[in-house]
């Protein structure tokens, strides 16, 4: 097991100094065994202890050094997309707060946070959204928030007190480089308009916003967020490349799905996978089944105890729980 190549791996510099210890002392206790013919039975056990120790403060420095490794593989860059599902206005308002605690989620972990398109409804909601965001570890962390979302409480507009229920649903996409993945420009088909909304004169005459549909599969990207048209269509181009991609990554999925493992579900954008219940201020995971309170705190952005647990199960260093709405 070499693990030499990360001795300067600042994740592993405490490590390295118990690890330097434990070989310096297993050397210096087989020295005196061989200088003392008597000690060699005694000095046997101690040597055995120590090479575990020794084995053991590896393999944390191998764990460590191979997480880091596979968050640097990871895209650092991603789109998610959050659309209103089945509640009408309810569902659109739920989506936009969905959409605000992925933003302040972002703020937390220091990434950045983009609106590319949004599509509001009378009431301010999001019949749909996307957003790019970027930064070290944001796909690790926000891949299992894809599939619908749905929420328990009295809407605003409910005079009678009733609770409804309302979904959302929501899509990650990492960005990948247009160049791994050709699309015949004979499959597309784009249109330029104004973007209208923010932004000034220059956004709401000139024709920046792009809309790019793939004609095989009937795809369609709209991009408004930049201020010139070449930008959005770069922009479009880079979410239609993931979105193709990430269907044929859920076709896949669903061929092997009777062999897949994967406790935490298979990302499909069809899967329930949470219910926010706000009369009785609980979240609820239904893929490892279990339950967080404090609706509050976690839709201002708090996603890391939720986030923690999934990849402990997925890890397998937690088992699926027994709780469920």
């Amino acid at each position: 097991m070499d693990i030499e190549r990360y001795r300067d791996n600042s994740k592993t510099v405490y490590l390295f100094k118990e690890y330097d210890r434990l070989v310096k002392e297993i050397e210096e206790t087989k020295n005196l065994a061989s200088s003392d013919a008597s000690m060699v039975e005694i000095v046997g056990e101690e040597i055995k202890k120590l090479e575990e120790s020794k084995n053991i403060v590896s393999e944390q420095i191998m764990n460590i050094a191979v997480e880091e490794e596979k968050e640097i593989a990871e895209p650092k860059e991603l789109i998610i997309e959050v659309r209103a599902g089945a509640g009408g206005e309810e569902a659109a308002i739920f989506a936009r707060e969905l959409s605000e605690m992925y933003g302040k989620y972002a703020g937390i972990k220091g990434w950045s946070f983009k609106p590319t398109d949004e599509s509001q409804s009378e009431l301010g909601g999001y019949k749909e959204a996307s957003f790019e965001i970027k930064g070290r570890g944001a796909y690790g962390r926000l891949k299992y928030e894809m599939g619908v979302h749905r929420v328990q409480r009295v809407p605003a507009t409910e005079k009678g007190g009733r609770v409804h229920t309302s979904t959302a649903s929501v899509v990650v996409l990492p960005l990948i480089e247009s160049k791994k993945f050709e699309i015949a420009e004979s499959d597309i088909e784009m249109i330029f308009s104004c973007a209208g909304g923010k932004g000034g004169q220059n956004v709401n005459k000139v024709e920046t916003a792009v809309r790019i549909t793939h004609k095989p599969t009937g795809m369609m990207v709209r991009c408004t967020s930049e201020r010139s048209q070449q930008k959005n269509r770069e922009k479009a181009m880079s979410i239609l490349v993931a979105k193709i991609a990430e269907l044929k990554r859920e076709e896949e999925a669903k061929k092997l799905s009777s062999e897949r493992k994967n406790q935490i579900g298979t990302g499909d954008r069809s899967e329930k996978i949470r219910t926010y219940n706000f009369p009785q201020n609980r979240i609820t995971d239904h893929r490892i089944k279990e339950s967080w309170h404090n609706i509050e705190k976690i839709m201002a952005g708090d996603l890391d105890p939720i986030v923690d647990t999934l990849i402990q199960v997925e890890k397998g260093e937690r088992k699926i729980g027994t709780e469920e709405e």
